[in-house]
C-alpha cells in the first residue's frame, strides 16, 4: 500500500519508473485481450466429426460400440473441406485436414463387439495340442481381439498354441501354430526351387521352428547344413 501511495504523491508530469512499469504492464494486458478474443472466435472442428472419421477409417462403424479417444480440451481449426482419415494401426486412425495450413491427428479408437466365442477353461501349454475338454463357449467382448476368434470348439481341437495360454483367454488365429512345431532332430522334407524346377529331399531339423519361422537343417544325403523357412508341418523351403 505504501508504494502505491508514493506513486500517487509523485508530481504531475513524466511518470516515475514504478508507475511507468505499471502502465506498461496494463498496456500489455490490454493488448493481449483482443488477441485472446480473436483466438476464441476462430471456428474449431467439432470433436464428434473427428471421432466419426477415425471410427469410419477403422471400419468400426458396424461395432456395437466404438469410441474415439479425444481430449475434450482439444481445439483444432475447422476444416473447410471434408476430413480425410486412414487406419494407421489396428486401433488407431490418422485424421487430417488438407487446408493450408492444415493439421493431422492420430486418434485411438476403442471398439466393443460382443459375441459367443470359444474360451480356454484350463491352461494350454505351448506346443501341446488343445483338447476338447479344455474349451467352453462364453459371451465376450472381442473388440480388442488381436486376430480371428472361434465360435465352434471343434475348430480349435488339435490346434497348437505358439505360447502358453492362461484359463479365460479367448484364443485367436494369432495364438496358434499351423501344424506341429519343429523340434531339433525332427525329420523334414527339404524343398528347393530353382528356375521353375522343384526338388524335394529328406533332411533333419537342427533347431526348433514354428510355421513361417527360419531354421537350420541338414541334408540327409550330403550332410550339408542349409537354412530355410518352415512352410508347413514337416516341410522346409530352402533359401536360394
Amino acid at each position: 500500500m505504501s508504494s502505491i501511495a508514493s506513486i500517487r504523491r509523485r508530481p504531475a508530469g513524466r511518470p516515475g519508473p514504478a508507475l511507468a512499469g505499471a502502465v506498461l504492464a496494463v498496456g500489455v494486458l490490454l493488448g493481449a485481450m483482443p488477441a485472446g478474443r480473436a483466438r476464441a472466435a476462430v471456428p474449431t472442428q467439432p470433436l464428434d466429426d473427428i471421432g466419426a472419421a477415425a471410427i469410419a477409417a477403422l471400419g468400426a462403424g458396424d461395432a456395437q460400440s466404438a469410441e474415439a479417444v479425444l481430449d475434450p480440451a482439444l481445439r483444432l481449426a475447422r476444416c473447410s473441406q471434408p476430413l480425410q482419415a486412414v487406419a494407421s494401426g489396428a486401433k488407431t486412425a490418422q485424421v487430417r485436414c488438407d487446408d493450408t495450413p492444415g493439421w493431422r491427428l492420430y486418434v485411438p479408437v476403442r471398439v466393443h463387439r460382443e459375441a459367443d466365442v470359444v474360451v480356454l477353461a484350463t491352461p494350454a501349454a505351448s506346443g501341446v495340442p488343445i483338447a476338447a475338454n479344455q474349451l467352453v463357449v462364453q459371451r465376450r467382448d472381442i473388440g480388442d481381439a488381436a486376430g480371428a476368434t472361434f465360435s465352434d470348439p471343434a475348430a480349435l481341437v488339435g490346434r497348437i498354441p505358439n505360447q502358453a495360454l492362461a484359463p479365460g483367454v479367448v484364443p485367436t488365429e494369432a495364438d496358434l501354430a499351423v501344424g506341429r512345431p519343429l523340434r531339433r532332430g525332427d525329420p523334414v522334407v527339404l524343398v528347393s526351387r530353382t528356375g521353375g524346377v522343384e526338388v524335394r529331399m529328406p533332411g533333419r531339423a537342427l533347431g526348433p521352428a514354428r510355421a513361417g519361422g527360419m531354421v537350420q537343417v541338414e541334408n540327409a544325403s550330403s550332410r550339408r547344413v542349409l537354412r530355410g523357412r518352415m512352410a508347413e508341418e514337416g516341410v522346409v523351403e530352402l533359401l536360394p
